[in-house]
């Protein structure tokens, strides 16, 4: 098993250890280290066995795990690309969220859109479990049409109710609040959540790798796979459902209580309440489950149960 998810085993048991190990990893100053220091990070962690398995009281070691659970890839020991990183994304998601909120023709939510998923699947793609991936394993080109019609369906999704109001006239202040105000946040929920599904869909096809308490791998698990990526898509919809809706009720509850009494200021208000909610419920929705998923015994293929006689297993979940 590797150190990054010893790690969580040892350190993200409960959702508030989760959130606040997250809260530090995310922080952008991360992105700035060279990957030999990501290296040197490794090794120091590596040569320090007892701390992956007990608290640690190390602040030393403690920094170097938040900065390879931010950098490395706990399946295939690879350095992310700088762009793909956890710190990376809500830098890189925030103006894509903000432009696609406030467009209002279609042609431009649709390109806009389609850059914002773009993004998304493919940092689903990178941090997702590595079993898939393995050599033997056959899958690009499959991948790459299921993400660009996912990509394309979640664009088109977001698109179609402006395209809708705008093609039959429909100016009225009920349907503008519907679709400008309260049907992004579903949808932007839904599609993301579409888009994780599709993208790591080799997961739960043909299996992610189950390992028992000590890290040896007892098998390959469709199962694990399906839970795997239904967890990590229920958390992007939460993540992208709240940063598009709660903004909305917050302005809305400014604009009644007339806090913002300038009209030219509720653009940079909106911008900053909808920055804040993103920063606040990115490390909530990366801890709503574990990174080191669990998954009982009842609950795997017979074929794993037959070669152990493990009661429960673990498996990365990806991000």
């Amino acid at each position: 098993m590797d150190a990054n998810l010893r790690f969580w085993r040892a350190e993200g048991q409960s959702f508030f250890q989760r959130f606040l190990l997250w809260a530090d990893a995310l922080d952008p100053l991360l992105l700035l280290k060279s990957s030999n220091e990501i290296k040197r990070t490794r090794l120091l962690i590596q040569t320090n066995e007892k701390t992956q398995s007990k608290p640690i009281q190390n602040n030393q070691t403690k920094q170097a795990f938040l900065l390879s659970l931010s950098s490395v890839h706990p399946d295939t020991d690879k350095i992310i690309p700088v762009l793909f990183r956890p710190p990376a994304f809500m830098p890189i998601t925030l103006p894509l969220v903000i432009v696609s909120s406030v467009q209002h023709q279609a042609k431009h939510s649709f390109f806009w859109q389609f850059v914002f998923h773009t993004y998304t699947a493919a940092f689903t793609l990178v941090n997702g479990n590595g079993t898939p991936k393995a050599e033997e394993y056959s899958l690009p080109q499959k991948q790459m049409f299921l993400g660009l019609g996912a990509i394309s369906y979640s664009a088109c999704a977001g698109a179609v109710p402006l395209a809708f109001v705008n093609r039959y006239m429909l100016k009225s202040s009920l349907m503008q609040i519907i679709v400008r105000k309260l049907l992004p946040a579903p949808l932007f929920g839904l599609t993301s959540a579409f888009t994780v599904a599709m993208v790591r869909s080799p997961e739960y096809e043909n299996g992610i790798e189950v390992m028992d308490r000590n890290g040896k791998v007892v098998g390959v698990s469709k199962k694990a796979g399906e839970k795997a990526v239904m967890e990590t898509a229920l958390s992007r919809a939460v993540l992208f459902g709240t940063t598009f809706f709660l903004p909305e009720v917050l302005m809305y509850c400014m604009q009644r209580a007339r806090l913002v009494k300038n009209h030219h200021a509720l653009g940079p208000v909106r911008m900053f309440v909808v920055m804040s909610v993103l920063a606040g419920m990115l490390p909530v929705s990366f801890s709503l489950f574990p990174q080191c998923g669990e998954i009982k015994r009842a609950d795997l293929e017979p074929e794993i149960l037959s070669s152990t006689e493990e009661t429960e297993f673990f498996y990365n979940r990806g991000i």
